[in-house]
């Protein structure tokens, strides 16, 4: 019988890896993951053949990789608002999710959107201008995200005679700045995507470079999630009654374990109502199972007849999430409404949805310099800043920086539906000291 260590070492050794691309305009990030696709024998055939067409009849000897990408670019230019745009492929060693963001700093929400799951961001630097205030603004995105790997690919070194020292100078001014931020890994990588120096081949031009090339450390970056660390999250979606001759009296709790592990037996509390009980049996595409780990999608059976309904959490006795009525978090503010102070809205947390006030906005970042706007009032597309939220109802609420799935929410116009903000629960680099909350007299006052 498999041991639950080697059952964890399975989950483990994953074999997908979501990565997010970033870069200012014009500094060759089309090319890039075109160049990535079709040196990785990811580019169907026909594909090929009408960017060499297109190629052709620009005057141009070689096929411009860029034209792979630049259907979303057609797109936009007639209105069409475009979020991420997400690509699949794969080599013989990994397989790979990558959200191919704009660069624009009207689209750091884009950004948001795509990094949000990502284990890897690569951010793309044209080497002829180094570190600009884009690629600041991306490497903030990514610290306040906790993307645990970022890699600085410096671009266009055809265009600066394969320097060394330029390369050096922008690895080091990157580093320093990603550091400061707190991302824990960041790599540089020195490339010509327009002409595949080590994107996927290593180049012949940098012998002074013995790293790896980006495909190699895409294919070889470290992607596990220690489940035995983290503390398990089970949010409900569904409750299932058959009230059948076959089962009259089973109750069961349906949805995807956001974090670590359940075992049967295991003694749990039900949140926010805080009451407790034990595992009675897991069910698992059909079968009963002993233990389940994310993200597996279940059924748990509990042992008292206890009120749980959708959006409910169920989490170890032992270690709970705490409950809170007045969330402090951090959002990136994504629609072409403002945010502003006393605004009703509605919060969604896994799968619980309340009713919200936005009772301060203590802060605004600035992207450009991370300095803070104190007290702007309201936040506009784009904007991030810190928000103190009072819900109607208790939220059980991991710190992000703990856990990216139950610590993050989102805030929705409960007149439309409409998302209005992304945020992430806790303190991160953008952080202030809470400002005292005023009470509110009227409307939604909880």
């Amino acid at each position: 019988m498999t041991s639950t260590t080697e059952q964890f070492a399975d989950v483990a050794a994953t074999t997908l890896l979501r990565f997010a691309t970033a870069g200012s305009v014009d500094d060759g990030k089309s090319t890039l993951v075109g160049r990535l696709l079709h040196d990785s024998k990811s580019v169907l055939t026909d594909q090929l053949e009408a960017v060499e067409r297109v190629s052709a009849s620009r005057g141009q000897d070689a096929p411009d990789l860029a034209l792979l990408t630049d259907g979303l670019r057609a797109e936009r230019e007639q209105g069409i608002t475009i979020d991420v745009a997400y690509r699949y492929f794969a080599t013989a060693r990994r397989r790979f999710i990558l959200a191919d963001t704009p660069g624009h700093v009207q689209y750091t929400r884009n950004m948001v959107t795509g990094a949000s799951t990502a284990d890897l961001a690569v951010v793309l630097v044209d080497a002829r201008n180094g570190v600009i205030e884009q690629t600041r603004r991306h490497a903030a995105v990514a610290a306040l995200l906790r993307v645990p790997h970022v890699v600085l690919a410096v671009n266009k070194m055809d265009l600066v005679g394969y320097e060394e020292q330029v390369f050096a100078k922008i690895a080091e001014e990157f580093t320093a700045y990603a550091s400061d931020l707190g991302v824990p890994e960041i790599t540089a990588i020195p490339i010509s995507a327009l002409a595949g120096d080590n994107v996927v081949e290593p180049s012949a031009h940098m012998d002074w470079y013995g790293g790896p090339t980006v495909l190699e450390h895409l294919e070889t970056v470290p992607v596990s999630h220690d489940l035995t660390a983290c503390p398990a999250r089970f949010p409900v979606q569904y409750v299932i009654r058959p009230q059948t001759a076959e089962h009259p009296d089973y109750r069961g709790y349906a949805g995807q374990i956001a974090s670590g592990v359940l075992r049967v037996g295991e003694a749990v509390t039900v949140l926010p109502s805080g009451r407790t009980s034990v595992i009675a049996g897991i069910d698992a595409l059909g079968e009963s199972v002993d233990i389940a780990w994310a993200p597996q999608s279940v059924t748990v059976r509990l042992t008292d007849d206890i009120d749980v309904s959708r959006g409910d959490l169920i989490a170890p006795s032992a270690n709970p999430p705490a409950t809170t009525q007045d969330v402090i978090a951090t959002v990136c503010h994504v629609a072409d409404q403002p945010l502003a102070v006393g605004a009703r809205v509605l919060i969604k947390h896994t799968t619980r949805t309340v009713k919200a006030i936005v009772k301060e906005i203590p802060s605004r970042l600035t992207l450009d310099d991370l300095s803070q706007h104190p007290n702007p009032g309201q936040l506009v597309a784009n904007d991030i800043g810190r928000v103190v939220v009072r819900t109607a109802e208790p939220l059980a609420l991991d710190a992000y920086a703990d856990s990216r799935r139950t610590g993050s929410f989102l805030l929705i116009d409960p007149a439309d539906g409409t998302t209005l903000a992304a945020g992430m629960a806790g303190e991160s680099f953008a952080s202030q000291a809470r400002t005292t909350v005023q009470a509110d007299d009227e409307g939604w006052d909880f």
